[in-house]
C-alpha cells in the first residue's frame, strides 16, 4: 500500500502496510537510520522523533498516525543548511556523546524541549530526558550541553 507522508519537511510516498512502525520506514524505506531500535516498546527513547512537533516513539508509531500528521521530523532533519540544531553543537562542544547510540533520540527530545522551553534548567533537562536510556554515564554532561543550548542566543 502507497502512503504519503512528510519527513524533515519533503512529501515522500513509501510502500508500507497501514500498522508498519514509523521506525521501520523510515530505515528501510527511506534510508534515514539516525533513529535507532532500542527496546521496541517506546520506553528507552533511541527511536524518537518530532511528530508535529512532539517527540514520539517511532517503534510504536504507525504509519498511519504519520499520514495524517503535519509530518515528522529526525535526527537528520533537526540542523538547517548544513548547520547543526543548537543541540547538536552544544553536545559536541560538551563532549556529552559517548557511543552514540542513544543519543539521537536525546537530540530529538532536547530539541522539542527547547521549543516549548527556550531556557531549561537542568532539572526540567533532566526531567524531560527522564525516558532516554542512555547506559554510557554521561548524563550530567548531556543535561549540561542542553542548558548550554537553551542559552545560546
Amino acid at each position: 500500500m502507497s502512503t504519503r507522508v512528510t519527513v524533515n519537511g519533503e512529501a515522500r510516498e513509501v510502500e508500507a502496510s497501514e500498522d508498519t512502525p514509523l521506525l521501520t520506514v523510515l530505515r528501510d524505506e527511506l534510508g534515514l537510520v539516525g533513529s535507532r531500535f532500542g527496546c521496541g516498546q517506546g520506553l528507552c527513547g533511541a527511536c524518537f522523533v518530532l511528530l508535529d512537533g512532539v517527540a514520539v516513539p517511532s517503534c510504536q508509531t504507525p504509519l498511519s498516525q504519520v499520514a495524517v500528521s503535519d509530518g515528522v521530523v529526525t535526527v537528520e532533519g533537526l540542523s538547517e543548511g548544513g548547520t547543526p540544531h543548537p543541540v547538536q553543537a552544544a553536545l559536541l562542544e560538551g563532549q556529552a556523546a559517548q557511543c552514540g547510540f542513544c543519543i539521537s533520540g536525546i537530540v530529538v527530545r532536547a530539541a522539542a524541549l527547547l521549543a516549548t522551553t527556550p531556557s531549561p534548567t537542568g532539572e526540567q533537562v533532566a526531567e524531560a530526558l527522564e525516558r532516554n536510556l542512555c547506559r554510557c554515564g554521561v548524563q550530567r554532561r548531556i543535561i549540561d550541553a542542553v542548558v548550554a543550548a537553551g542559552s545560546t542566543p
